[in-house]
């Protein structure tokens, strides 16, 4: 019956108008929480089939809509792993009541106030652990499956505890005076000490002895290095002679390198291998031929550069992430080390991804397949530390739409008592 359609579609309508309502209050509670995504209630006809000269009201229903491909604007704070996303890409989390269980579960969120517990996981008050691929010991992250959470962890620091690194690579860049190996020349040898720390974490020495060939007559660019291990009682762990060219387009590079005692040098990386008393360690020197190498120019001894790995025993000071997602722990001692890589998971439909408590998000069917991208790289924004993002509601569009849905509300209200009045007359028509 037409009358009774209309009773139905009003009552539709307060349904549809209260559900509205709901939503507008969820956003504006949350209009200051971080991260927050803002609901959307949309209205859809339904449509009855009528008959000529008649019509039957269908009503209406309600989706809601969780926007959560929208951003909010970033805020700047104090604190080094407050991280925001800006752009496309949420950070993977799990929940810290799954620490104790073994368990992971990946969840995603698009900002968080993270700060260490009492066992160095970075874990927001909410309870979400950041998640991340732990990099190697020489920083760099393995490659791992990026469609897939299996490779991630719970990025856990070391806290007040000492941490150090053996030394197993020096690097030597230095010009030896070409006036030491002239006839006449007093035969001076030039020192050299470099430190390296031994697998304990002590400072030890690689003391270099570099000694010139002095010929009687004319030159013969020609010297010896020595190379002598603290750690060894000051014993000889390697001894070569260097032979450097003197012609017009290639003067002052090495031309030969012969081991005496020690490893032999490797012509394709310029770099021998010697025994100190912690193990291997090796030392590049250069290549044959090469001007960035241990040269012999002019007149003047010169350590141009020397880099070596490993670092004292320090303890970690603070913790910094990167624009790239790369965490970076930094220790009294004044080195620093890439211990964590933070992905930025991104999927086809973030808006059908199912909401949970604390700003967490988990995949859903809807979502498509995720992906694990490096932040910065492909279809994701980049990861920005000291911020935090705020709330996508915007409260004076809110209070606009809850006058509108209050005056629909009362109106649909209006609509059933109209209508209860006319079956009213109708039951009151007499025989």
């Amino acid at each position: 019956m037409t009358i009774s359609s209309s009773l139905n579609a009003g009552v539709a309508a307060l349904t549809a108008n209260a559900s509205r309502l709901a939503t507008i209050s969820d956003n504006i509670a949350n209009s200051s929480t971080f991260g927050y995504k803002r609901v959307e209630t949309d209205f859809h006809a339904m449509v009855n089939a009528s008959g000529r000269g008649t019509y039957s009201a269908g009503g209406v229903r309600t989706t809601n809509q969780r926007l959560i491909d929208q951003r909010g604007s970033l805020v700047s704070t104090s604190n080094s792993t407050d991280l925001a996303v800006r752009g496309r890409g949420m950070l993977p989390v799990m929940r810290s009541s799954q620490l104790a269980l073994g368990t992971q579960e990946m969840m995603l969120t698009t900002t968080g106030s993270f700060r260490t517990d009492d066992e160095g996981y970075l874990v927001t008050e909410s309870g979400l652990v950041l998640m991340g691929w732990r990099a190697n010991a020489d920083g760099s992250i393995p490659n791992l499956p990026r469609d897939t959470s299996d490779g991630l962890e719970p990025v856990q620091l070391s806290v007040n505890q000492l941490s150090g690194s053996p030394t197993t690579e020096m690097v030597l860049r230095m010009n030896l005076p070409a006036t030491a190996t002239e006839a006449g020349s007093p035969g001076d040898t030039q020192p050299l000490s470099v430190e390296y720390f031994d697998n304990l974490g002590k400072s030890e020495n690689v003391q270099i002895e570099l000694i010139p060939t002095v010929p009687e007559t004319g030159t013969t660019n020609e010297w010896t290095m020595i190379l002598r291990d603290t750690a060894s009682g000051g014993a000889i762990v390697g001894e070569y002679t260097l032979v450097f060219d003197d012609g017009r387009t290639s003067g002052g590079t090495l031309q030969s390198v012969t081991a005496t005692t020690g490893g032999a040098y490797d012509p394709e990386t310029g770099s021998m291998v010697i025994e100190v008393a912690g193990g291997p360690m090796e030392i590049n020197i250069g290549l044959i031929g090469a001007s960035d190498g241990i040269t012999q120019l002019s007149d003047t001894f010169a350590p141009v550069s020397i880099t070596k790995d490993g670092n004292a025993v320090g303890t970690m000071s603070r913790v910094e992430v990167d624009e790239n997602g790369f965490v970076y722990a930094f220790f009294d001692t004044g080195v620093s080390r890439r211990v964590f890589q933070i992905p930025l998971v991104d999927m086809p439909n973030p808006n059908s991804l199912v909401a949970l408590d604390s700003q967490a998000y988990a995949p859903s069917r809807d979502s498509g397949t995720f992906f694990l991208w490096d932040a910065g790289d492909g279809p994701t924004g980049d990861l920005v530390s000291f911020a935090r993002e705020e709330s996508t509601t915007d409260v004076a569009t809110e209070l606009t739409a809850m006058i509108q849905t209050q005056r629909a509300y009362s109106s649909s209200a209006k609509v059933i008592q109209t209508v209860d009045e006319m079956l009213q007359e109708t039951t009151n028509i007499k025989r």
